[in-house]
């Protein structure tokens, strides 16, 4: 096979800096999200990428729009590259979450493969879908390098299924805006972890969210 996969989450929006749950709402980026998006195109700028997937939502189309103009290339968006679909949870911050659900986020939290959230998807449906789309693109591009931009749930969720983790740890993987990720594809099933949450393109911004205090 030997598929090479920029995997990238998009920049930041604005529910992303108030800490919101965004799930299959279509959350534009942000001025800052912006920024970084085309921070991490230029980073890329001479990598050799033969095609750019992404989520159906916007953001990650933005996000994919800045890698693929310079390229002349078309993003081509995948409704199965989505993030998880939150239901009623989207749109509020964790702590309302904890205060009107507190029985279900905890379950949700140490079990999220069988949990659903209210009107959402729990996170095998979220594996399901995103490893079949994955696995399309990575055997129609043998031998060639692709961007795949999408969202935290997923990159988590394929990181911990070719690294063969418990997914329900899921969470143990930190997946920040417009960081990148690579995974090389030798064969579907001896994928080889290259690249973790690298923000290096992103000024001062090596670990965003840490307080020394």
């Amino acid at each position: 096979m030997n598929c090479r996969v920029l995997l990238i989450r998009h920049g930041e929006t604005v529910w992303n800096a108030a800490m919101k749950f965004q799930g299959h709402r279509d959350v534009p980026l942000s001025d800052n999200g912006i920024k970084q998006a085309r921070a991490l195109a230029e980073r890329l700028n001479k990598q050799e990428i033969s095609a750019v997937y992404s989520s159906d939502l916007g953001r990650a189309i933005q996000t994919a729009g800045e890698i693929a103009q310079s390229r002349g290339l078309k993003v081509k968006a995948l409704p199965g590259l989505r993030e998880i679909n939150f239901g009623r949870w989207e749109g509020m911050t964790f702590k309302e979450i904890k205060k009107d659900y507190p029985g279900l986020l905890k379950k949700w939290w140490e079990n999220p493969l069988g949990t659903r959230p209210p009107e959402g998807e729990c996170m095998s449906d979220l594996v399901e879908r995103v490893t079949g789309e994955l696995k399309q693109i990575t055997s129609s591009h043998v031998n060639q390098q692709v961007a795949v931009v999408c969202h935290g749930g997923p990159i988590r969720a394929l990181v911990a299924t070719v690294l063969g983790m418990d997914l329900n740890q899921n969470w143990r993987i930190r997946q920040d805006n417009a960081a990148l990720n690579i995974i090389d594809f030798p064969e579907w099933e001896k994928a080889i972890l290259v690249l973790l949450n690298d923000r290096a393109h992103l000024e001062n911004d090596l670990l965003p969210g840490f307080r020394w205090e």
